[in-house]
């Protein structure tokens, strides 16, 4: 009896010297099925152990923080890579708190974990690619365009003309690379509830934006908040105007969190014109007037002029009796809000906005681009990604250019990348719009033609937000603005795929 038993509880011990198990499969077995709970299992946990409080106490922190990335970052990298779906959640998530993470004191180069995640997201899309030999994607004409534009950027640094090759470096990571994001979204989103999922936790990321906002606002910034305002007087000179403190929310400045908070609007406007019950749209009412409200707060003058030329493509595209109602109405309102006497900053701000010609920053940036324009026309392909902005005073030679501020997504392109790159920008930029214009009139699902105008139009307002600003290289816009370039596409091809099940269920019901 008790030889029977210990053959049931140690198997191994009986078998023959050919029949026993390799290292590999004892080793599987101690750390998978019995979960370490044996000899072998304290031995290698006390091995680790031991080498953890060696290296701690000889390299300090440091060592520490490689541990942590050992067992948790290298386990999430793997998650990435074999799951994409959740690495593109992740990514979302990241890109809304990426400085709120920095200003709470979380050490690190939260900005180096975003390129890491992006480069695993499209490692598992290469490996997924790979085994299914699945090209089609890349044959339309925004993936087209997208790819033109990524390499023309790449070839950049071989621009004889360029002021510096390390500005290049810096600077084709947030240009061209988070652009290869587009093809991550387009080839993994594949299901109406990963799409719905995603719009949900944008529009809930955006409400908590919209609070914190208001939270700076109405109680006050946080010490960290305080320190880093007050770490430059750049920063100073910038954001206190007219004896108040423009707020960022949990973005890295005010324009970004002012562009945001005009894309969830818009996007929310698009839904509620859509076929929803009316809690839903009762719930996106208070969602898109949380948005206004707390973009005021930012003083961002161009973002206040996004929302109206959104409704402007909107009532063209939406064409009806209604819609041109609403839109009269809309308008009269507009010219009430611009003219209206006030006292309050954030209003004036808004009212300056629809009056250019009397704003000194405007007439600045206007004589500043009249100044660059003939350093753009001697040089067709431009200077050279960094050229201008921060990373040319970093990395330049204290010319002109180098010093140039662009304050325009489309002058720093004319200037870095030349009439040439600024052709193929606003030919990937045309084509995009059109294949959205077009893909929502072939689109015969009402949700997912909703779905497809609030993208549209985000879009749309991104186009007109760069002129004033440069609103597509900053988180969370680079990303999203990829997400939904990529949405474009994605929701017309799931509505083809659900006519298509219905036409096959209809042959065979037949």
């Amino acid at each position: 009896m008790m030889k029977d038993e210990q053959a049931i509880v140690h198997p191994i011990l009986h078998l023959n010297k050919s029949e026993r198990p390799s290292l590999s499969e004892r080793v599987r077995n101690s750390a998978i099925i019995e979960k370490l709970s044996n000899p072998l299992g304290i031995g290698i946990l006390a091995v680790i152990a031991a080498i953890i409080a060696v290296g701690i106490a000889k390299f300090g922190v440091v060592f520490g923080g490689l541990v942590v990335v050992a067992f948790v970052g290298l386990p999430a990298i793997y998650c990435v890579v074999a799951y994409p779906r959740f690495g593109i959640i992740i990514l979302l998530i990241l890109a809304y708190v990426l400085f709120l993470l920095g200003r709470l004191g979380i050490p690190g180069p939260m900005g180096v974990v975003a390129d890491l995640l992006q480069g695993s997201l499209m490692l598992g899309t290469l490996v997924r690619l790979r085994r299914h030999n699945d090209w089609e994607f890349l044959k339309g004409p925004v993936s087209t365009m997208i790819l033109i534009w990524i390499a023309y950027n790449f070839l950049q640094v071989a621009n004889p003309s360029a002021i510096s090759r390390e500005a290049w470096v810096y600077t084709v990571r947030g240009i061209a690379i988070v652009m290869l994001s587009y093809f991550v979204f387009l080839y993994n989103i594949r299901s109406i509830n990963l799409v719905r999922f995603i719009f949900k936790l944008w529009l809930a990321l955006s409400f908590f934006s919209a609070l914190y906002g208001m939270k700076q606002e109405f109680i006050g910034f946080s010490a960290s908040e305080e320190a880093w305002l007050h770490s430059d007087p750049e920063i100073a000179g910038l954001l206190f105007i007219a004896g108040h403190w423009r707020k960022f929310s949990i973005f890295s400045d005010p324009v970004a969190f002012a562009y945001n908070m005009n894309m969830a609007a818009i996007f929310c406007v698009a839904l509620i014109a859509g076929k929803l019950p009316l809690w839903k749209k009762v719930i996106l009412v208070i969602f898109t007037g949380t948005f206004l409200v707390s973009m005021l707060f930012s003083g961002t003058r161009a973002a206040n002029v996004l929302v109206p030329a959104a409704m402007f493509l909107f009532a063209i595209i939406r064409y009806n009796k209604q819609i041109l109602l609403l839109s009269c109405l809309g308008v009269l309102g507009l010219i009430v809000l611009i003219n209206i006497p006030t006292g309050d900053p954030n209003l004036l701000r808004f009212q300056t906005a629809f009056r250019p010609n009397e704003d000194p920053s405007y007439k600045l940036r206007k004589f500043n681009q009249e100044r660059i324009k003939p350093y753009i026309y001697s040089h067709p392909i431009g200077f050279g990604l960094g050229a201008t902005g921060g990373w040319g005073k970093r990395f330049g030679n204290g010319s002109v250019v180098s010093q140039f501020q662009p304050d325009s997504g489309y002058v720093r392109v004319a200037v870095e990348l030349g009439p040439v790159g600024l052709l193929i920008f606003c030919t990937l930029m045309f084509v995009v719009m059109r294949t959205g214009i077009n893909n929502y009139y072939r689109i015969r699902d009402p949700e997912l033609k909703m779905y497809s105008l609030g993208v549209l139009l985000v879009v749309f307002a991104y186009n007109i937000a760069n002129f004033p600003q440069e609103a597509l290289v900053q988180f969370p816009s680079n990303v999203y603005f990829s997400l939904d370039m990529a949405l474009i596409t994605v929701l017309y091809r799931l509505d083809k795929q659900k006519r298509q099940q219905q036409a096959t269920q209809l042959q065979q019901a037949t």
